[in-house]
């Protein structure tokens, strides 16, 4: 399966884009805090469904795709920390994008349980 025509990943991949974006605007003092941890959340996405991929079995992919929802999940909690802050205003666009992208993973991993 080729991780670059799955859904999942651009979306994922896309999104990481708009964190790094949104993360440049935080004060300087949380580049190693809250700013990087944001950022790895967002990279660990794509980056578990593409390493999923490269393994050999259904199996091993879908424990990569389970890894990726747990980011996803770290990531949520992050953004709302964020809004707390008062580093970001509204997140409830980028929860919307993370929830189309978790329905994603699930839908590919109930399509490898079911091959």
């Amino acid at each position: 399966m080729d991780y670059k025509n799955l859904e999942a990943w651009k979306e994922s991949t896309s999104f990481v884009t708009e964190i790094y974006s949104i993360t440049q605007n935080f004060p300087q003092h949380e580049l190693y805090g809250l700013t990087n941890q944001m950022r790895r959340s967002a990279v660990s996405i794509p980056a578990n469904i593409s390493e999923g991929c490269a393994r050999q079995s259904d199996k091993e992919t879908i424990q990569f795709l389970y890894i990726s929802i747990g980011s996803i999940a770290e990531l949520e909690t992050e953004l709302l920390i964020a809004q707390n802050l008062v580093y970001i205003q509204n997140v409830d666009e980028l929860m919307e994008k993370l929830v189309k992208v978790r329905s994603l993973i699930h839908g590919l991993i109930k399509y490898l349980k079911h091959k």
